[in-house]
């Protein structure tokens, strides 16, 4: 199978950008950028992401016992750049706050959730981490999206 052309199918599912965030045991705030997120269930309330094996951060997110998932607005774009980036210092150019337990959460967001780590499940090159959601919010705005390898933005002004 042609890995680069599965990719390029894959990229045909337009997403929405979150960044995950947590705190590693000496309170440093750590995040990246993820397309892959889901409701899982209303009861109880579960969401899940994918964290790719080859991640930096892989290790601090198995070991939190929180985590936050950030919906982004199209305004965060350069956001979703940095969080995106192997930066060590990410938290230092971006709004943010302590939420829920103290997880980072990203100042300008279009949905925030504070979840309490359920289970990691293996799922080939990636970790799929699932969370209890346990605090959230959310405004009106347009979600910043990604498709075919490009950060697009929605027009509806929802």
């Amino acid at each position: 199978m042609d890995i680069s052309k599965l990719k390029k199918a894959f990229g045909s599912f337009a997403t929405g950008v979150t960044v995950v965030a947590t705190c590693e045991a000496n309170h440093t705030p750590r995040g990246f950028t993820a397309n892959s997120f889901s409701s899982v269930s209303l009861e109880p309330p579960l969401l899940l992401i994918c964290i790719a094996k080859s991640a930096l951060s892989l290790a601090v997110f198995k070991e939190a016992s929180f985590f936050s998932v950030n919906i982004l607005s199209e305004t965060q774009r350069e956001v979703a750049r940095v969080f995106a980036s192997q930066s060590e210092e990410k938290f230092d150019s971006v709004p943010w706050e302590s939420g829920f337990k103290n997880v980072p959460l990203l100042s300008g967001s279009l949905a925030r959730f504070v979840c309490k780590t359920d289970r990691h499940i293996e799922a080939g090159d990636h970790t799929i981490l699932i969370g209890e959601v346990k605090d959230f919010d959310y405004k009106k705005g347009n979600p910043l999206s990604y498709f075919r390898g490009q950060y697009v933005s929605l027009t509806n002004n929802l």
